[in-house]
């Protein structure tokens, strides 16, 4: 697919911010697109929710969106359930919106309705819009290949009750068993903050990488520097 083939060995920015977060302001986010894209050169961005969705395709429609929803405010249980594009509905505002890509918690974890995987993969491609798996286990990714969906990512290792004692860094492990073990296109996502991170995961085998907070979360960035003065 030519979504598939821009994407390849290429890096994709999450662009999100909270909404009790200075840089939710839609105007915020639409100047840090215009930087990451215009200036940075990235060709591909994931989004959360409609209003930001609908902004970047219309101001850079050349851009890949890799769209989901998310609740305005995380629940402090997020490790027992699902929260990234739970439902079909959800699928339907963010393709109504403009995504290329549907992203969306393929894990084992309560959904809170009562749609399945199979019911969120099914629904994305009779839209003709990729689905993007975004799971914790190489047995999640298994089942969502199994399922039909075109993407996996890795966004959720160590997110999860099964996961949260994995190591604090990018999951390569997971990314090259899916490679040497599942034909598809495999993303690593989650807890990438150096350019040697980067360079490991296109090493372990992975078709494109995430960078999220290491450029869009700016107090996140100021917090590792601080926390590094104190040890």
């Amino acid at each position: 697919m030519d979504l598939l083939k821009a994407l390849k060995n290429n890096i994709i920015v999450s662009l999100q911010a909270m909404p009790d977060e200075p840089l939710y302001d839609e105007n915020c986010i639409i100047k840090m697109a215009d930087s990451i894209i215009n200036l940075g050169g990235a060709r591909a961005l994931r989004l959360a929710g409609e209003r930001d969705i609908k902004n970047i395709k219309k101001l850079f429609p050349d851009t890949i969106v890799i769209g989901i929803t998310k609740p305005s405010k995380i629940p402090k249980n997020y490790k027992e359930l699902v929260y990234i594009t739970p439902s079909v509905s959800d699928c339907a505002k963010i393709i109504d919106a403009g995504a290329d890509i549907v992203a969306f918690d393929a894990t084992v974890r309560n959904r809170g309705c009562s749609d399945t995987i199979e019911d969120i993969i099914d629904f994305i491609k009779s839209k003709n819009k990729l689905a993007m798996a975004d799971i914790a286990t190489f047995k999640e990714a298994e089942n969502a290949k199994h399922l039909g969906c075109d993407i996996i990512s890795t966004t959720l290792s160590g997110y999860t009750l099964e996961t949260q004692n994995n190591p604090d860094r990018p999951d390569f492990e997971l990314v090259q068993k899916i490679k040497e073990n599942l034909d598809i296109f495999t993303i690593l996502e989650g807890k990438i903050w150096e350019v040697s991170d980067v360079k490991k995961a296109f090493d372990s085998g992975a078709d494109s990488v995430v960078i999220g907070s290491a450029i869009t979360r700016p107090q996140l960035i100021v917090k590792r520097f601080i926390n590094a003065i104190g040890k």
